[in-house]
């Protein structure tokens, strides 16, 4: 009998290793396939075949420059990726068709929410329809008062003078390098955690502790992002239902993102929500699915760490170039501190005064014109359209505006485009906004960015904070930005430095 058994047993274990193998090579021979497929068959125009075969980055380290260098040479600032089903856009005319005139007809879309589906559920960035409609309302009545802001604003300052500004210190005491991008990613994952949640990570302690729920949210923004590039959906849906190679990966990370923001909702229900000012709190007021507060929670991460982390990273790597601009920035706190009627000793800028600092602002939004947090956005199109500059989009086809790419364009920037030059937003010295089509790094229209002003307020503090006490030295300043793959624009290697104390830069205060 037990012999059987055994006999049995190692048949069926024979069994299962001939088919999962058999499976595993018919899946390869199949995703090949496809792959030969559409590079022999499906497009042989020269943009499709750079796209299938790589081959563009023998030119261009980051695909959104090689984007940029098609959108660029195209007549209308328009081009189409055939082999990707996108219609890809860098006119400011056609932004405002999308996110405004015709904004019913590009809705997100099923595509995209299969694309981000598993990360961000049903959360703000990844629906249309009522769903949105609900969530934009209740975040707009929090993000939108003068008192919340100033919240935000007393959370960011605490953040900078417990953690930012004695990590700093001691770093410039060892005189090590430390990867800015790192600490900024850490710096605003502890704010959006205080503020949204009421809960404090601590990632940005000195001993920079590790954090898993950082980490599995990082992998599982990049595996999600690269869905977007495969070639046919196909190919990714296949290995997630074969659960294999990157889709095992992101089901793992994400499992650990819906544990750890399972967490967060339960610490906060313990805590109680009725008398709490954070966010995840007023939602909790309305909603009970704790699903659907997975998806809100996680939108919120999204929203306000990788973004604000990505802008401040591309702000110090440019002000690396540009001391003159640091110069500019230091001069104008001290003409607004020092002009005020508070206390003499005062050090950080108020919330009112950070109204006052045209100059920064305007290299604020120099920095994000060339290297916008999102690089590009896409929608898809319900029904059959034309854009305004005569392109013709079918229904169902993915429509992508650019953002990063129309920061590069001469037609909409001028002949300096390329300049970083924070002057050309300044008007006989104070900022002078440009249209929201024209600049979509908070997107624009029905969709436009509910926390614009909070991110600008909290870019404000750290960036005044650090240049009035500290000089930055970026290590390779003329290597320009490689960035890797994910949701937001994060840099290959991170942005290694030395921090210098500036014993002059203190008596200026």
């Amino acid at each position: 009998m037990v012999s059987g058994l055994q006999w049995w047993f190692s048949s069926m274990c024979t069994a299962f290793c001939i088919t999962f193998f058999s499976f595993t090579l018919l899946f390869s021979l199949f995703s090949l396939l496809i792959f030969v497929l559409r590079l022999k068959v499906a497009c042989d125009c020269e943009i499709c075949q750079a796209y299938l075969t790589s081959s563009w980055t023998k030119e261009f380290h980051n695909l959104c420059d090689w984007f940029t260098h098609l959108l660029q040479q195209s007549a209308t600032g328009t081009i189409h990726i055939h082999v990707l089903g996108n219609t890809i856009t860098a006119n400011p005319e056609n932004v405002e068709h999308i996110l405004k005139t015709r904004f019913e007809n590009y809705p997100k879309g099923k595509p995209f929410a299969a694309i981000l589906g598993d990360l961000l559920g049903k959360g703000i960035f990844n629906v249309d329809g009522d769903s949105w409609k609900f969530q934009r309302k209740m975040a707009s009545l929090e993000l939108g008062s003068t008192s919340i802001r100033r919240h935000a604003f007393d959370i960011v300052n605490s953040e900078i003078q417990s953690r930012l500004l004695p990590l700093l210190s001691s770093v410039s005491r060892e005189q090590r390098v430390l990867d800015l991008q790192d600490v900024f990613r850490r710096f605003s994952f502890d704010n959006i955690c205080k503020f949204s949640f009421g809960l404090d990570p601590g990632c940005l302690e000195l001993s920079l502790p590790v954090s898993e729920f950082a980490e599995a949210f990082d992998l599982a923004s990049k595996l999600s992002a690269q869905r977007a590039l495969a070639s046919s959906p196909l190919i990714w849906k296949l290995k997630r239902a074969l659960n294999l190679g990157t889709e095992k990966q992101l089901k793992q990370a994400i499992k650990m993102v819906d544990a750890l923001a399972q967490e967060t909702i339960n610490q906060r229900r313990e805590k109680g929500f009725s008398d709490s000012n954070d966010l995840l709190s007023r939602f909790m007021g309305t909603i009970n699915d704790d699903k659907y507060l997975r998806d809100i929670v996680v939108s919120f991460l999204l929203a306000g760490r990788d973004t604000v982390a990505s802008g401040l990273t591309s702000f110090f790597w440019l002000l690396s170039q540009h001391p003159e601009v640091e110069s500019a920035i230091r001069e104008e706190l001290k003409r607004v501190v020092k002009g005020s009627s508070d206390d003499r000793n005062q050090q950080f800028a108020t919330f009112d005064q950070l109204r006052d600092m045209h100059y920064l602002h305007a290299a604020l939004s120099e920095s994000l014109r060339l290297f916008p947090p999102i690089q590009l956005d896409s929608k898809f199109a319900f029904e059959d359209d034309i854009l305004p500059d005569s392109t013709f989009v079918r229904k169902g086809t993915r429509v992508t505006y650019h953002p990063y790419a129309m920061g590069r364009m001469e037609r909409v920037w001028g002949p300096d485009c390329l300049e970083y030059k924070p002057d050309r937003w300044l008007k006989n010295g104070r900022y002078v906004p440009e249209s929201l089509f024209k600049y979509p790094v908070f997107q624009a229209g029905k969709r436009v960015c509910l926390g614009k002003e909070m991110a600008l307020v909290e870019m404000k503090c750290v960036v005044l904070a650090i240049i009035s006490r500290f000089n930055i030295r970026v290590l390779n300043p003329n290597q320009a930005p490689r960035f890797a793959p994910g949701l937001t624009a994060n840099v290959r290697g991170g942005l290694p430095i030395l921090v210098l104390e500036n014993e002059k830069i203190h008596d200026l205060f």
